[in-house]
């Protein structure tokens, strides 16, 4: 194509785009932090959420950071260190006291650095103490989350709490674990925060649950999360991402082709169609779509069995009509991606997982958003965070540490540099070919 018919598609699909971020919590220009306790450590549910927002939104100026901490507490214990049996005791103005230091403490030195515009806060799992619902503690954990999106908040940020998933025994009847009765409550309560303090809220607590108990009716030994028990795999932090993302307003729309064989037309929503022909059956045509669809981590391809991911999340649809042919091979920019019947084209065919070259360019967006989060947590926890014992302390060693994190930081800005390539989309070649009987 020209360039002025090339700028001429970039701004449609741009326009188109925007209408879909209207109902996403995350926004263009936003600094994205996710705080919470060792399951957001494991950078896979935030990992899939950045790559969502990325891929979807690719003219979007947005960083995301991830200072998830392992054993963490809305109190901030693992970076504020408060006596938590005085805490747990403390009433009133005594508890607002003790909260309010701690988790000044923490997120000044974790957060606010950071200047956030955005942050999810995900804690709950190891405030309730794997035990029955304690209201001692359960003071505490609401006081803490009312100051976390109070600081947060004055500092200019929004916030969304996140409600923990349950806990997944191999057990037939997980809803009856008191431990998750305790983390149902705890759920329950930080709602009722959020509409206190004007946070959003997300709970991830009921459709976790629901597709465990859907799946231990069918095979009471079913283990859904992979990972262990409190800690999700990729799976399980797929569908963690799958509940959050939608709570979170993210729209299902990649993009829609409709093309019409008999009269080599098109209609589209979110991307442009150019040069539909039908040559001795073949069908052909060139197509920029406005976004990427949602990269899917490999080792996770059993949610997709679980939940509706991607008929929530990413549907990226091909839909014809008019073929002559029962069943036709799909190509794109020459490489089959399968087979599909006419029948099946004239519904609408998601190609958002089906592979091929659009997969493929998601999923290295995927693995950059991956090497980059890592590159962050070495320097954050490693570096930035390191402590010393005091006879090795020095200006040498403090002059070291700036330079490392100085070097680590330009890493990071090469990386996001080149995830403003990757996730921008590219035109490709379809062909749809008629296999003959």
């Amino acid at each position: 194509m020209r360039v002025p018919k090339i700028l001429a598609c970039l701004a449609a699909v741009t326009m188109a785009a925007a209408r879909l971020a209207a109902d996403f919590q995350i926004r263009d220009g936003d600094r994205v932090v996710f705080l919470g306790d060792s399951i957001t450590e494991q950078r896979l549910y935030t990992t899939y959420i950045e790559a969502y927002a990325l891929t979807r939104h690719p003219n979007w100026k947005i960083t995301f950071r991830n200072v998830g901490w392992g054993g963490d507490t809305a109190w901030l214990r693992q970076r504020a260190h408060p006596d938590e049996g005085q805490l747990f005791k403390a009433e009133g103005e005594e508890l607002s006291a003790k909260v309010t230091d701690a988790v000044a403490r923490g997120l000044g030195r974790d957060v606010l650095p950071l200047k956030p515009t955005f942050v999810t806060v995900k804690f709950g799992m190891n405030d309730h103490s794997y035990q029955k619902f304690r209201p001692d503690i359960f003071r505490a954990y609401a006081r803490s989350q009312t100051e976390i999106a109070k600081v947060l908040g004055k500092a200019g940020a929004r916030v969304t709490f996140l409600t923990p998933q349950p806990i997944e025994e191999r057990r037939p009847d997980p809803d009856n674990d008191e431990r998750n009765q305790s983390l149902r409550k705890f759920s329950d309560g930080l709602r009722a925060v959020s509409e206190t303090t004007g946070a959003g809220f997300v709970d991830q607590f009921m459709p976790f649950m629901k597709l465990m108990l859907d799946a231990r009716a069918e095979n009471p030994k079913a283990f859904i999360g992979g990972g262990d028990a409190i800690h999700p795999g990729p799976s399980g932090q797929t569908l963690m991402a799958w509940a959050v993302l939608k709570g979170m307003g993210a729209s299902p729309l990649v993009s829609t082709a409709h093309i019409d064989a008999s009269t080599q037309t098109a209609k589209t929503e979110a991307c442009t169609v150019s040069g539909v022909k039908l040559t001795d059956g073949v069908l052909s045509f060139d197509r920029l779509d406005a976004c990427l669809p949602m990269p899917i981590d490999p080792r996770a391809e059993a949610a997709l069995k679980l939940a509706p991911v991607l008929a929530e999340l990413s549907r990226l649809e091909l839909k014809v009509t008019g073929l002559s042919a029962a069943e036709y091979e799909v190509h794109i920019d020459g490489k089959s991606i399968g087979k599909a019947s006419s029948k099946e084209l004239s519904e609408g065919w998601n190609l958002s997982n089906v592979g091929g070259p659009i997969t493929q360019q998601a999923r290295e967006v995927l693995a950059a958003v991956f090497a980059k989060n890592d590159v962050f947590f070495n320097r954050w926890r490693n570096v930035q965070l390191y402590n010393l014992p005091g006879w090795a302390r020095g200006a040498d060693i403090e002059s070291q540490r700036q330079a490392e994190v100085a070097r680590l930081d330009a890493q990071i800005a090469e990386q996001e540099s080149r995830l403003e390539v990757l996730r921008k989309p590219v035109s490709h070649r379809f062909e749809l070919k008629p296999i003959q009987p």
